[in-house]
């Protein structure tokens, strides 16, 4: 009898160990961002699940939203640029795989605000000239 529980049980602790593949379709609740990793689900969400359309829009809109505030600011009187995109800029596309690819890398800021996580990455990638740009 233990020899054919034992093989069993073994498979059951070697499945149960296993890290979950399968990530769990977007609910509407998951589209309030209240920190950087929210930001990420959503952004990475796959083409099967039900919202990925919305998903992908809103990602793309949060993205083009700050950069956008980003830019307003800095026209201000003493505004500054920290993002100087090059030229030609890269598409929002390759801006949100790129983000994703360094959040992937930088868990200790996934629980920053998203806006905060974001400008990390893209500070990073597309820096002004020191004491920042007008």
């Amino acid at each position: 009898m233990r020899h054919w529980l034992a093989p069993r049980l073994l498979l059951v602790i070697a499945a149960a160990s296993l890290p979950a593949t399968a990530r769990a379709t977007l609910t509407e609740a998951d589209f309030f961002i209240n920190n950087a990793q929210d930001f990420v689900d959503v952004c990475s969400s796959t083409e099967s699940d039900p919202l990925n359309d919305a998903a992908d829009h809103f990602c793309h809109g949060f993205l083009a939203g700050a950069y956008q505030y980003h830019l307003a600011q800095a026209n201000g009187p003493k505004g500054v640029k920290f993002v100087c995109a090059p030229d030609p800029p890269p598409t929002r596309n390759d801006v949100v795989a790129g983000f994703l690819t360094w959040a992937g890398t930088h868990p200790q800021y996934m629980t920053e605000p998203a806006v905060e996580a974001l400008f990390r990455y893209l500070v990073e990638r597309a820096p002004c000239p020191k004491g920042g740009a007008k």
